[in-house]
């Protein structure tokens, strides 16, 4: 395992006082404001490879998803290496009192699933990216189905606006959110303080299908490259060995469960 070392109370005040927002909006840096101390102090958290975020330009941020409290650290992560991330959110939270003045204020794109606007997040990203834009993506789509917590099996968006605009894709791992507010829950365990990381890696290479056609196997293909980035980021920081073959949703059988010999049967035809 690559056992992090936490941040120290030092550190952490440092960050606090040194960390970029002004260009989060008013809603956007107040809700950085309100739950800065919980990701900072509320935690152990520990992290590394922030050298691998662009300082300046369009990039994508791809990042596995283990809990709801997943962007609270991930924006604690790219703030302090001094970057302002906007994420991809379904858009019912746009729906929600104050949320969505944090998200439509805070320059963030609504992700709206099986309607007429579905290609508005997709033109939304690349607009902003062409802006010089660091957008976060949880390219799973939800929180992982993986029995064991590995990233799952993505949707191929983030390989799209990745060929289209050229886009550094930066590879970021989390692992420890889910202790801290496990999916499904909506109260956080905050005693004893948990253990949270975040890694990110260099840039995908994408190399194989740069300049080339734009098809549903090369956006496949550079999405899994992506996700096999993300997911040996999470093995470095568990310290275990992932399986060979990501868990596929859409393969889980009627009960739930995975079947990775119906994944490994798929595969070779996508």
């Amino acid at each position: 395992m690559t056992a992090e070392r936490p941040l120290t109370e030092w550190q952490k005040l440092v960050l606090t006082f040194s960390r970029r927002w002004r260009s989060a909006g008013f809603w956007y840096g107040l809700a950085i404001a309100v739950i800065w101390p919980f990701a900072m102090f509320g935690t152990r958290i520990a992290w590394r490879g922030g050298e691998h975020l662009p300082r300046t330009g369009g990039a994508l941020l791809a990042i596995n998803h283990v809990s709801f409290s997943d962007p609270i650290f991930n924006v604690a992560f790219t703030v302090s290496h001094g970057r302002m991330p906007r994420f991809l959110a379904k858009s019912e939270l746009w729906k929600v009192p104050i949320v969505r003045s944090v998200l439509g204020r805070g320059g963030h794109i609504p992700v709206y699933r099986a309607s007429a606007r579905a290609g508005d997040a997709y033109r939304d990203a690349i607009a902003a990216i062409k802006r010089g834009e660091i957008v976060a993506f949880y390219p799973e789509a939800t929180y992982t189905a993986d029995p064991d917590g590995w990233p799952m099996k993505a949707k191929n968006g983030i390989g799209r606006i990745a060929l289209v605009t050229g886009a550094p894709v930066i590879p970021v791992a989390n692992w420890g959110t889910q202790d801290v507010l496990p999916p499904g829950t909506a109260r956080p365990r905050l005693l004893p303080r948990r253990n949270v990381t975040v890694v990110a890696g260099p840039p995908v290479d994408l190399s194989a299908w740069v300049g080339g056609p734009r098809t549903r196997s090369a956006l496949d293909g550079a999405t899994a490259a992506i996700m096999a980035d993300v997911t040996q980021l999470v093995a470095e920081i568990r310290g275990e060995t992932p399986p060979p073959v990501p868990f596929d949703p859409a393969g889980a059988g009627s009960n739930g469960t995975s079947s990775r010999d119906g994944i490994e049967q798929e595969r070779p035809a996508s």
